[in-house]
Formats: C-alpha cells, structure tokens, sequence
C-alpha cells in the first residue's frame, strides 16, 4: 500500500478516546480502509486499555521516522513514554508532557510529507492549554504560523464560529469585518476543492433580531460591510440572519454553511439538530487536520457506551479527502 498514513493524535489519556478508536478499529480501520493510519500514543496504556475493553489486536512499533514500516494487518503506533497507575485517572496537568510531545512528533512527520492527514483526540482546554490558547484550532496554527478558521462540517450542512473559545463578555470586541471576509473566503475555498460546488453561505447577526438599542450596531459596522464585500468578490453569501428563528429545516436545506459570531451561536443548533454527526475541520493549516466534535467526556470513562460516529465520520472524510499538502509551511 502506498498510502500515506492519518496521523492520529490520541490526546488526553484519560478520555474516551482509545475506546472509540477500538470500535473504529473493529469495524472500519481493520477490514475495510485504503489509507493506513499511525497512532501516536503510549503503547503501555494502549495495552492497558485494549486488555479493559477486552480486544486483542496486534501491535506494530514504528521506530524509523524517515521510513514508515507500516504493518496493515495490526495498530501501527509511535510510542510516547507516559508515566500513569491506573487504567483511568483524573484529567489534571499529568499529561501535558505527554500531548505536546505527541504533537510535536504528528508535526515532524507531516513536515517531512509522511503523513496524510491529522487527527487529534480531545483535550482539556484547562490543564493543556491554560489559557495560553482558545483551544487546539489556535494552538496548531500557531505552530504552523497560520490563521485558522472552524468549521463543523457534515454533508447536509456545516456550520463556522468567527470567535471560537471566548467568554460571552469578549465577544463583540474581538469581531471585525476582516476576520468575517477572511473565514468566508477560507470556506469558500474549501467547498470549492473538496466538494467542487460554490457553497451557499448564510450569516448570523451578534444581537437578538439584528437590531441593538445603542448606537453601535455590529450589524451595521461590522456585519453588512463584510458580507457587501464578500457578495463584490462573487461569494453566494446571504445575511445576517436573526439567530432565534434561523435553523429551520428550509434554511438548513438552502445553505451549505452557517457564519455564526460566536460558538454557542452556530454549535449548540447543529449539534441539536445532527446529535453530535459531524467532525471539526481546521481550515487555513498547511495540512487537513479534523477531530471528533466532542470532549474527554470524563464522566463516561470505562462504561464502553461512547458513540463512534463522529471518530468514524472522520477517517471516512479523509479517505476520500482531495487534498495537497504543503508541508514547507508547517
């Protein structure tokens, strides 16, 4: 197989994640995927956990980075050495070590074009990123010197926060018309080479109904400006919309993308309306870099009762993911 293999980041140890990776592994990955993958993890609580969950595939440990000696027949994994007691712990500061050196190491190897894509499992926002980031969408691209744009993708209809991350309070201060033109322009393009269709985009107004009591309307100032701009640029591009009544079934079957101004705005519908069926897309990186659309989910560590899908979603979008890499700029 000539494939270049998906990096797969397992993140936080103790999440959910090596547990939805079994599944995927069992149904998907096994018997059925063209495109190899690598997992960067620790091969001791890789085995701890694949003896909990009561699975018993074959392990292949790669230790040439320069040539991939990938075995499509077990778990191609590059051991990260990390220090741990029990099968699951408690999320804490414990694994930071851990992570960045899983990143770096996921960094190195799409550098050096070995890689065909990226996937990263959850992290905790708290203890890995300690506000250092907004979350791993700006901690990638500041690695890679980019500008990052969010979209929660699925085939019936995507959505894209402008702030991500953001305490409601900070909101409004961080909107700018740039950032609105720069984030369309980035969807844009990427429906465009991955879909080969020009994606029909809406855009939220910040304010109830669009209107506001004080004399600066973001609507106005902000908002109209970038989407007059965008339509100037022969972008299909619509709005802004009143939040509260937009996510009809006739508006989700007219647009391709939903432009929110802030996470909750456009996350909490789509993830209403698709229950958790789409995957998270880092736009504006060298690479194509996705991850599952949830958390650790701590509290369901061990149980065996997560849902795979959005992990599955992702492995089959990349397998038929177009993409060319540009490794020079990571």
């Amino acid at each position: 197989m000539n494939r270049k293999p998906i990096i797969i980041v397992t993140g936080e140890p103790n999440s959910v994640f090596l547990e939805l990776f079994f599944k995927v592994y069992k149904k998907r990955i096994k018997k059925k995927l063209k495109t190899p993958v690598l997992l960067i993890t620790s091969k001791n609580h890789l085995l701890m956990q694949m003896k909990y969950f009561k699975y018993s595939f074959k392990i292949n440990v790669v230790n040439n980075y320069k040539k991939l000696n990938i075995d499509n027949n077990k778990i191609n994994i590059i051991d990260v050495k990390y220090n741990f007691k029990k099968v699951f712990e408690k999320i804490s500061s414990k694994s930071n070590l851990y992570i960045k050196k899983s990143f770096k190491i996921a960094l190195e190897l799409i550098k050096k074009n070995l890689g065909r894509a990226l996937i990263n499992g959850p992290i905790s926002k708290k203890y890995f990123l300690k506000n250092k980031h907004l979350g791993i969408t700006e901690y990638l691209a500041k690695k890679t010197k980019s500008k990052s744009v969010m979209l929660i993708y699925n085939k019936k209809f995507s959505v894209s926060p402008i702030t991500t991350h953001l305490p409601v309070r900070n909101i409004a201060v961080n909107l700018n018309k740039g950032i609105i033109i720069n984030n369309a322009k980035e969807i844009y393009k990427f429906y465009v080479k991955y879909k080969n269709k020009k994606p029909n985009i809406a855009v939220l107004g910040l304010n109830p109904h669009c209107e506001t009591i004080n004399r600066f309307s973001e609507e106005d100032k902000i908002i109209k400006p970038a989407i007059k701009q965008l339509i100037k640029n022969k972008i299909k591009i619509e709005g802004p919309f009143s939040a509260d009544t937009f996510f009809s079934r006739q508006n989700t079957n007219k647009f391709d993308v939903v432009i929110g101004m802030y996470h909750d705005q456009v996350l909490t519908p789509i993830k209403t309306i698709l229950n958790f069926d789409a995957i998270n897309v880092t736009l504006g990186l060298p690479f194509l870099r996705v991850s599952p659309d949830h958390g650790p989910n701590e509290k369901m560590l061990g149980k065996n009762k997560s849902n795979p899908r959005s992990f599955l979603n992702c492995i089959d979008f990349i397998e038929k993911f177009k993409w060319k890499l540009n490794p020079k700029k990571v």
